[in-house]
């Protein structure tokens, strides 16, 4: 399924930087005051859900040292309100575990949307996994609360995260 969402309902608005379209459908992209280029996307994902489900991706293009940022908070915010404004499909985040800050990210995004002033719309449940090599996961999914499988996804959700942290024997 091809993602459109409205940038000029993005830019709109509270969204704190300017949001632009990437050459990847799907992704959008902003700089921050301090340099930072973000990528933020949404890619079909089969693996964990298997009703409509996306995952966002949300990357730090350039490496740069990220302080906190309210501004990345409210950009990152306006873009996730836009999909879910154009879509009643399943998100799922799951952090980036290459350098060890996974536990920070899934905490960081947990806040971001206990701030969110629309998050009574939407039910969101958190997990970890540990995988075979001892790492840490941590997976998000967020539905809007009027998704006619509501309950259907949710128990999916936690089958698939039961079934993934059940050891190998």
């Amino acid at each position: 399924m091809i993602l459109h969402l409205s940038l000029e309902r993005i830019n709109s608005g509270e969204t704190p930087y300017q949001v632009e379209p990437t050459e990847q459908n799907g992704f959008y992209q902003f700089f921050t005051d301090g340099g930072v280029h973000y990528s933020v996307g949404f890619m079909e994902d089969d693996v964990l859900l298997s009703k409509n489900s996306y995952q966002l991706i949300i990357a730090n293009i350039n490496n740069h040292k990220s302080p906190r940022d309210r501004k990345v908070r409210d950009t990152i915010v306006s873009i996730v309100d836009e999909f879910f404004r154009c879509n009643n499909s399943t998100l799922l985040y799951i952090c980036e575990t290459g350098d060890n800050k996974q536990r920070m990210r899934s905490r960081l995004f947990e806040y971001w949307f206990s701030t969110y002033n629309r998050k009574a719309l939407f039910t969101m449940i958190s997990s970890s996994i540990v995988d075979a090599e001892g790492v840490v996961n941590f997976a998000t999914i967020i539905l809007r609360n009027d998704n006619p499988e509501l309950s259907e996804i949710i128990v999916e959700f936690t089958e698939s995260i039961q079934l993934l942290s059940q050891k190998p024997e």
